[in-house]
């Protein structure tokens, strides 16, 4: 949201309805951002703001970008458009209320062909896809590439001892390997999780004993890009074990760290599902897999075979042009006017 803010400010006078103005600086040192055009305002779709404030206050605005959660805010800017990135079953789109707000709506953007699947079938609509930004303008060191695997998310927890991101399935298959006769390789899971969550991470770390398995917690943007450039695989593993025609948000909406990785040369093994086979040619620019058995299998083609390595990760570093920032700023643009 905050690059179409970048994109938006080039050509327009673009504000983020957000109640801490530090959150732009922060958001500029974190992310490499140049928001420097972009103004922080009250966020009036907080539930402490009244309806009569949100009204008047978005009265005035030429368009409002919205970031949704399933829900469809009653404003009067001239234009609206929400913005879907995850599957929403849960919301009811079709509902008289729902539909009687969506005849305010402008258009929906959505983050990938996955998501829109689900979106239309949610709201009855055809929106438009734009992939988010996931390389370009940032940090790139040079490529070291060590015996390293790779996969980054944050945590969440969907089940008892189970995550969004899987981390405790990689983990798992990784220790197989070890226990089969695996040397000098080692997995690196980095972490991202909110600080009321930290107890809950625990089982993690108690998973990994004794094994050659890293975990990095809440590393900053510069560190990420530098293990990118050292891993040689990245494993991605959202959604594996679930029920996806039932929870198709458990599945990896599209896939950034995936994209970023594979800029930096890491090759992905990842799981056949969501937005990732949107993003991952089989056999030619990755690997995709749909149970651990084949994770594992995979991985130690790579592992044994230096030259399909080195092919399929050239390939993978071709292949993203398509994700960058400026085609982001383009569709983005083009899709708002």
């Amino acid at each position: 949201m905050l690059t179409a803010a970048m994109c938006l400010s080039k050509r327009h006078q673009v504000s983020v309805f957000w109640d801490r103005p530090d959150m732009l600086q922060r958001a500029e040192e974190r992310f490499g951002l140049d928001l420097s055009k972009v103004t922080c305002v009250r966020n009036i779709f907080s539930k402490q703001v009244s309806l009569v404030t949100r009204l008047t206050t978005s009265a005035p605005f030429d368009a409002i970008f919205y970031l949704s959660d399933g829900s469809i805010p009653v404003v009067l800017s001239k234009k609206l458009y929400l913005h879907a990135q995850f599957p929403m079953p849960w919301v009811n789109g079709k509902s008289l209320g729902n539909r009687l707000k969506m005849l305010r709506v402008t258009k929906i953007i959505s983050n990938s062909e996955f998501t829109k699947q689900h979106t239309d079938k949610t709201f009855g609509t055809n929106s438009v896809v734009v992939y988010p930004p996931a390389t370009g303008e940032f940090p790139k060191f040079p490529m070291q590439k060590t015996n390293t695997i790779l996969s980054v998310g944050r945590f969440g927890i969907v089940g008892e001892k189970s995550t969004f991101k899987k981390q405790e399935e990689m983990i798992r298959a990784f220790k197989k390997m070890i226990d089969a006769g695996l040397t000098q390789w080692k997995l690196i899971l980095v972490v991202s999780y909110r600080q009321e969550d930290r107890e809950k991470t625990k089982f993690l770390f108690d998973e990994i004993k004794g094994y050659p398995i890293d975990i990095r917690t809440n590393v900053s943007f510069e560190e990420l890009h530098k293990l990118y450039a050292t891993a040689k695989i990245y494993w991605h593993a959202s959604g594996f074990g679930e029920d996806l025609d039932k929870y198709p948000q458990r599945a990896e909406h599209f896939g950034i760290a995936t994209v970023q990785a594979m800029e930096q040369g890491a090759v992905p093994v990842v799981i056949n599902a969501g937005g990732q086979p949107e993003i991952i040619r089989n056999g030619e620019n990755g690997f995709l897999w749909d149970s651990e058995e084949k994770l594992i299998a995979q991985t130690h083609d790579l592992i044994k075979d230096q030259k399909l390595w080195k092919k399929i990760s050239e390939h993978a570093r071709q292949s993203v042009s398509g994700f960058s920032i400026d085609a982001f700023c383009k569709h983005i643009i083009s899709a708002i006017a």
